[in-house]
């Protein structure tokens, strides 16, 4: 049985944050709180724990940059998903330093909303389309080439699914490309997983783009 999402929504406009949670709630996704800045989302965030939180980034006082960093911090199991008016390059990158799964800008639908949530929450990075390219970009400019020594040898197949894994398939998606069922394939996440030393696979896909592997 699939575990149920719950959501908390970071937003300095109540009409918005009331919005986002109608048309998240008549989707079938549990609404669970509510913040209207920064430092009330960390508080709140540390005792609902909900499984993503939705993040405006201007919130007055304290950024909403410094919010996703604590809340990491605290809850390192829990996602940030941004939804921000801004596509500023600088917004998105400073975001997704600070620890943000993915960026979605407010215009996209109800919809897309609800997929992203989704997604989301099972560790996909998830971003308005034209932003995933900047932000592999900037991790690419920031890895630059790791010594070869230092690289962990994964296998040609075990490369293989990484890269489809940063790209954002599922493992159903993932073996269905490869001809494979996907419990083969979350056997192999799982294997590259320990030989990398990461813990679940927002940190897979992390290692993956700042290494440039979700080319071709």
């Amino acid at each position: 049985m699939t575990a149920e999402i719950t959501v908390m929504i970071v937003d300095d406009h109540p009409m918005w944050r009331e919005g986002v949670a109608r048309d998240l709630t008549e989707r079938g996704v549990r609404v669970v709180a509510t913040a209207p800045d920064a430092d009330a989302a960390v508080r709140i965030a540390t005792a609902v724990r909900p499984t993503v939180v939705l993040m405006d980034l201007n919130l007055g006082a304290t950024s909403g940059v410094d919010a996703i960093a604590a809340i990491r911090e605290r809850l390192p199991d829990t996602r940030v998903l941004v939804l921000s008016a801004s596509g500023e390059h600088s917004d998105v990158l400073d975001a997704v330093k600070a620890g943000a799964t993915g960026y979605l800008v407010k215009s996209a639908a109800a919809d897309e909303l609800l997929a992203a949530v989704r997604r989301t929450a099972e560790g996909y990075p998830v971003f308005t389309p034209g932003l995933a390219g900047l932000v592999l970009g900037e991790f690419r400019r920031l890895a630059g080439a790791p010594a070869a020594e230092e690289a962990p040898v994964l296998t040609e197949r075990e490369t293989e699914v990484l890269r489809l894994v940063a790209k954002g398939l599922t493992a159903k998606q993932i073996g269905e490309r490869l001809v494979v069922s996907h419990r083969t394939v979350e056997s192999h996440v799982q294997n590259t997983l320990r030989k990398l030393q990461l813990h679940n696979r927002v940190q897979l896909v992390r290692y993956a783009l700042e290494r440039g592997l979700a080319d071709g």
